[in-house]
C-alpha cells in the first residue's frame, strides 16, 4: 500500500502539468494525501510512505536554489528532476523486499520450523528465497487468521507458493499457536508499520503470537521494509490512530444486523477480523530485518531521526 500510494502521488504530479510554483505543488501533494488516507479505513501504511515521500518532496522543493524560482522554464527543469527521482524513490522501495529476502534468507538455518502469519509479501519473499537454497531445508507453519479457511485467497495464496518451492507448509488456527510452539524454532512476521518505540502493527493476532513466543523463548523477527517506518508511539492496543470494533459489546445476537457487511470506516474499522490489527510491543521483538540491516526495537527511533533529519 505505501508503495501504490508514493506511485499514485507521482503520476498527480506527472499529470498537472500547469504547475508552477512550489506552492501549488505543496498544496497539491496535501490534497491527494488526504484523499488516499481517507480513501481507507486503517491509513497506517500508507500514511508511512505518503509522509516520507512529503518529506522528501518538501526537501527537494524547498532548497534554496528553488525557492527563488526565476521564469517558469526554471520550475519546469526541477519539476522533471523531481518526478524523476520520484520514479527512483519508488523503483528503490519496490526492490527492498528483493534485499531484504537476500539478507533475511541467512537467519534460516537447516532443519528450522518458522511459525508465520499474515500473508506479508515481504516475508513470503523471504521464504521463498530460502527454498531456493540447496543448503536450507525447513517448515513452515502458517496461522490462518480467525475468518479464512483453508481456502481462502490470503491464505491459499502464500501457502501454494511455498509449496510450490517444496516447502513443507501446515496450517493452524489461531488457537493452535500455543499447542504448535514447542515444535517451531523462530516466529517471522511482517508489519503495517514499525513505530517510533520499535513495536509493530500488524495484523491482529501478531501481539498474542509475540506473548506466547516470549513465554517459550522463541525468536521473533520482523521484516519490514523502511518505507514501513511511520512516526507514531503507541503505548497500548487502544492507542493507535484508528478506531476498530473488535471489542462489539452487545445484549442480543439480533443487536447490530444491518451494520453486518457495511463498509468499514475510519470510526468502525475492524468489523471484518482480517482487517483489523495490533500492536506488538518492542519488548517481544527479537531483531527488525530491513533492508539496511538488521535493527534492535531500540535502534528503530534512531533510524527514524535519520529518514526524517
Amino acid at each position: 500500500m505505501p508503495v501504490a500510494a508514493i506511485e499514485a502521488l507521482v503520476e498527480a504530479i506527472a499529470q498537472h502539468q500547469q504547475l508552477s510554483t512550489v506552492a501549488e505543488t505543496l498544496e497539491l501533494l496535501e490534497v491527494h494525501i488526504e484523499q488516499l488516507k481517507s480513501s481507507t479505513p486503517n491509513p497506517i501504511s500508507l500514511s508511512a510512505g505518503t509522509d516520507l515521500f512529503q518529506r522528501y518532496l518538501v526537501a527537494t522543493l524547498t532548497r534554496p536554489a528553488s525557492v527563488n524560482l526565476g521564469p517558469a522554464d526554471d520550475f519546469r527543469a526541477i519539476r522533471n528532476h523531481l518526478l524523476s527521482n520520484g520514479r527512483l524513490f519508488v523503483d528503490r522501495a519496490k526492490a527492498s523486499r528483493e534485499k531484504i529476502a537476500s539478507f533475511g534468507k541467512h537467519f534460516i538455518r537447516d532443519g528450522t520450523t518458522i511459525l508465520t502469519n499474515g500473508g506479508s509479501r515481504v516475508v513470503s519473499a523471504l521464504l521463498k528465497r530460502a527454498a531456493e537454497s540447496s543448503t536450507i531445508r525447513f517448515k513452515v507453519v502458517y496461522v490462518l487468521s480467525p475468518s479464512q479457511s483453508a481456502d481462502s485467497r490470503e491464505g491459499h495464496q502464500t501457502v501454494a507458493d511455498l509449496r510450490a518451492h517444496n516447502v513443507p507448509v501446515a496450517t493452524i488456527p489461531a488457537s493452535a499457536v500455543a499447542y504448535s510452539l514447542g515444535k517451531i524454532d523462530m516466529v517471522i512476521v511482517g508489519a503495517e508499520g514499525v513505530v517510533e518505540n520499535g513495536g509493530i502493527i500488524s495484523r491482529l493476532g501478531t501481539y498474542q503470537i509475540g506473548l506466547l513466543a516470549k513465554s517459550k523463548g522463541k525468536a521473533f523477527y520482523v521484516v519490514a521494509e523502511s518505507h514501513k517506518f511511520v512516526r507514531l508511539y503507541p503505548l497500548s492496543q487502544f492507542d493507535l490512530p484508528i478506531k476498530q470494533n473488535v471489542l462489539d459489546f452487545k445484549v442480543s445476537e439480533d443487536e447490530g444486523v444491518a451494520d453486518v457487511g457495511s463498509p468499514a470506516t475510519a470510526e468502525s474499522s475492524g468489523s471484518n477480523p482480517d482487517d483489523a490489527v495490533d500492536f506488538t510491543p518492542p519488548d517481544l521483538i527479537s531483531g527488525i530485518i530491513t533492508e539496511s540491516g538488521v535493527l534492535t526495537p531500540s535502534a528503530v527511533s534512531e533510524e527514524l531521526i535519520k529518514i526524517w533529519f
